[in-house]
């Protein structure tokens, strides 16, 4: 297992708050891009915790940016007071670090839930992913973000816009050169907490492929929920019915 770096966090909810839930962010965002889900669950009565990965934001900076040590990483992320977490939820890259931590320690947390998660990547996703990050890097302002994805909300837009220019273009294109193989289906066949899935109805890289037929053969995939009219971050495409799905799913 690679050395793990420690993960800066934004937090939304109380300290008292019983229920701990992690945002886990994709690849080339911040943690504060997880927003939707921060707000929505301290108003739920949650405390929840987004951090940002390595090579991005005010994360550490390092030289493997394997999905192991993604993996590492989170897997090291902790409650303050050391236990478990309550629900993980996880978009993109960060639901394949979810389920390696997941994996590898059943401890880590009592449930999670992936946003279209980058769990297998075919080619064409590997090609699409790389040009979409490429062209972000290449003119990493609002009005850049608005002019591709005019629908979001200011708060996104602002925030995507600011991911760019504060995370590492070398961490990020490094993420896709170190991980030839994207697949971490085997570790996915191993988690042992219930999963569900919020998969997007359009660009998803879940949904109607190869890896959601593979890790239907693990019981504990138990619900999924396609976001109509939503692309691969359901919660910037359509967000109100993104958390209308996740508070329905966590009852």
């Amino acid at each position: 297992m690679p050395t793990p770096v420690s993960l800066p966090r934004l937090t939304w909810g109380s300290v008292a708050a019983e229920r701990r839930a992690l945002l886990v962010h994709g690849l080339g965002s911040t943690g504060a891009l997880m927003w939707r889900y921060g707000t929505a669950l301290a108003d739920a009565g949650w405390r929840a915790d987004a951090v940002d990965l390595r090579g991005h934001g005010a994360a550490p900076r390092a030289l493997d940016y394997t999905l192991a040590a993604y993996g590492a990483d989170v897997a090291a992320a902790r409650p303050a007071d050391g236990g478990a977490w309550d629900l993980v939820v996880a978009h993109s890259l960060g639901g394949a670090a979810a389920v390696l931590a997941s994996a590898a320690d059943p401890e880590w947390t009592r449930r999670l839930v992936l946003v279209d998660p980058a769990i297998a990547l075919q080619a064409d996703d590997r090609a699409s992913i790389g040009a979409g990050l490429a062209a972000a890097f290449a003119d990493p302002s609002p009005e850049a973000v608005r002019r591709a994805h005019p629908h979001w909300h200011e708060h996104d837009i602002e925030l995507k816009a600011q991911a760019s220019q504060v995370s590492s273009r070398w961490a990020v294109e490094q993420t896709t050169v170190q991980n030839p193989s994207w697949d971490v289906t085997d570790a996915a066949l191993r988690v042992d907490v219930p999963v569900d899935v919020i998969a997007a109805d359009a660009g998803s890289i879940f949904r109607g492929l190869p890896v959601e037929a593979a890790v239907a053969a693990n019981a504990r995939f138990s619900r999924a929920v396609v976001i109509r009219g939503a692309g691969h971050s359901p919660h910037r495409d359509q967000p109100e019915a993104t958390i209308a799905a996740l508070l329905e799913l966590l009852g």
